[in-house]
């Protein structure tokens, strides 16, 4: 049995109360994650044709104000 296995096993016998608190602690650790990696991209520039499309698109009149 793989570790992802064992722990679906293990969620899959958590209370539905205990599952909520789960699904919490989840979605929080999934948050704090995504925000790490957004960090490190913004830090690191990946993102910077983001910025440059839209500053284009705005020179270019391609947006609105709605």
């Amino acid at each position: 049995m793989t570790t992802v296995q064992a722990i679906e096993a293990a969620v899959e016998q958590l209370a539905p109360e205990q599952r909520a608190q789960f699904r919490a602690w989840f979605d929080a650790f999934d948050a704090r994650e995504w925000d790490q990696q957004m960090d490190q991209d913004l830090g690191a520039g990946r993102l910077d044709w983001l910025a440059d499309e839209a500053l284009a698109d705005l020179s270019a009149g391609r947006c609105t104000d709605r």
